[in-house]
């Protein structure tokens, strides 16, 4: 019988030591280049990855409660939903909105909300990530400045926005602003969290999402690095320098069931890294080298049939993750294919993290599959499969240019057919679905949003315009318009317009007027 490996390896049903593999280059020492044994000299030895869990959904004050039930069931690390209009830049009671309010996640339209989400919730100690991308540094500002009002002061402030618009263009859709336009807001936020916010991770550059697409492990990080790429060549064209921001660059992944090639795939990610950063672009200082990741359980392999099985799947999920060296894990609910997770199924989510990292021994060496004879050649392959991708990247011009023609598009989509081609006919096996199926599912109750949710937020936003200084929200607006126009950085005139407590509708809707918005090209 025949086994092929999700990127279209053939594994060998017995591996031998790989000729002419060298430890030292291949492998190095753990916390020191290339990278491939993991990040940190001692990776989980001394204390665990950081344990965060998605939450977000209706109004501020909900989410903001599931916040606090996390935190009391020991997560310090917050990861922040939002939903549809305010990823795309809208205000609630746009009509666009309408019927979109706070289903995937919450809705924010002003610092107003903002306070709400994180009422009582100390930023100093939390590292807070945030799924938000062509309005990511509106989110930024708007939790920089409900911080302020804490009293806690920028320096203090950890966590990251996703801040990656490269892939929404190839595999999500949540862009609002051409791609040249979008990567100088990007360049603005790297310069300014370099002086305002040094801890911050600048942006999270996602795979994830491609993966959910379609896209095969050597698809993920090849489209993901050549993404990571343009970015960079972005803020050095802008006049930065690539070891004042790449330390703060993350990179975010999933982690599917397929254990062994996930392993393999996060250690090539970091070895082609290193190398890129390192040769291409002259980085010296060792934290430039250095990929750092998030990593999400793979929501697309959950299903809606005999959803308990998901924990099965989510733990071992997880475990991949960890083995491959992770710095931060979100590990998903098992209700998720059905709706938003209940308290009950995210604390169960978190458990699962916190028996890995307390009740194995996964933690008590650093990369316990080095010199595997399977992982160590799959690690090969999947490096020069991705390696591969990223050259024909670069042959169109570089991700942007690859984007333009859909090339990544393509390609993720071709992977996804022959994926539902294999699901429908039962040759890839979906336990509960296509094979092992019971006659009569157990009934479950989903968490049920609010539909008022829309009117109570369209309400508080009449509220906060017959409140607020309209004069100073109109000066604040005319100076980030004006920024736009020129060079000037637009995080500092747009975080004055929501200090005067502009929308997040309002400041997005300034950028379209000067920049206007990106429509894709017909050969997508």
């Amino acid at each position: 019988m025949s086994h092929r490996s999700e990127s279209g390896f053939e594994f060998s049903p017995v591996y031998e030591p790989l000729d002419g593999f060298d430890p030292e280059a291949k492998l190095g020492e753990p916390g020191q280049f290339p990278y491939t044994r993991g990040v940190y000299p001692t990776m989980y030895t001394q204390r665990p990855w950081t344990m965060r869990q998605y939450a977000g959904f209706g109004t501020a004050a909900e989410s903001n409660q599931r916040y606090h039930h996390l935190i009391d069931a020991g997560t310090m690390g917050l990861s922040v939903a939002f939903d549809l209009p305010t990823q795309m830049g809208y205000d609630s009671d746009a009509p666009i909105a309408s019927g979109e309010v706070g289903k995937v996640g919450v809705a924010i339209d002003s610092i107003d909300d903002m306070r709400v989400l994180f009422d009582k919730i100390p930023l100093d100690q939390v590292s807070t990530s945030m799924t938000i991308n062509a309005p990511g540094s509106v989110l930024l500002l708007l939790y920089q400045l409900v911080a302020e009002e804490q009293g806690v002061s920028a320096d203090k402030l950890t966590g990251t926005i996703q801040n990656d618009v490269l892939k929404e263009y190839i595999a999500r859709g949540t862009y609002i602003y051409p791609p040249k336009e979008s990567l100088r807001l990007i360049s603005d936020i790297f310069a300014y969290c370099q002086k305002e916010l040094p801890r911050w991770n600048t942006i999270s550059i996602s795979g994830y999402h491609m993966a959910e697409a379609g896209a095969t492990p050597a698809q993920e990080i090849g489209f993901t690095l050549a993404n990571g790429i343009e970015y960079v060549r972005a803020a050095l064209a802008s006049g930065l320098d690539v070891d004042e921001f790449a330390p703060r660059l993350s990179f975010f992944f999933v982690a599917r069931t397929t254990l062994l090639e996930e392993v393999a795939k996060f250690r090539a990610a970091r070895r082609i890294w290193a190398r890129v950063m390192r040769d291409s672009f002259g980085a010296k200082n060792p934290k430039s080298q250095m990929l750092r990741f998030h990593t999400q359980t793979a929501g697309v392999q959950l299903t809606a049939q005999q959803p308990e099985i998901n924990l099965v799947r989510v733990a071992v999920q997880g475990l991949a993750a960890v083995l491959g060296g992770t710095q931060s894990l979100h590990t998903n609910s098992y209700d998720e294919a059905i709706a938003l997770p209940t308290e009950k199924a995210a604390r169960l989510a978190l458990r699962t993290q916190q028996v890995l990292a307390y009740e194995t021994d996964i933690t008590a060496t650093v990369d316990p599959f080095a010199g595997s004879y399977v992982v160590e050649s799959l690690t090969d392959e999947v490096e020069a499969a991705a390696v591969e991708l990223m050259d024909q990247v670069e042959e169109y011009g570089g991700a942007v240019a690859a984007i333009e023609v859909g090339f990544q598009k393509q390609e993720i989509e071709r992977s996804a057919y022959q994926i539902a081609q294999q699901i429908d006919s039962a040759e890839r096996v979906v336990v509960g679905m296509n094979k092992f199926r019971v006659a009569e599912e157990e009934p479950y109750e989903p968490l049920r949003v609010d539909p008022t949710i829309e009117a109570q937020q369209t309400a508080r936003l009449a509220t906060l315009r017959a409140t607020r200084d309209q004069t100073a929200v109109d000066e604040a607006l005319a100076a980030l318009k004006k920024a736009a126009q020129g060079n000037d950085n637009c995080l500092y005139p747009m975080k004055q317009a929501l200090k005067a407590r502009a929308t997040v509708g309002e400041v997005s809707n300034t950028l379209r007027e000067v920049w206007g918005v990106y429509i894709p090209a017909d050969t997508f």
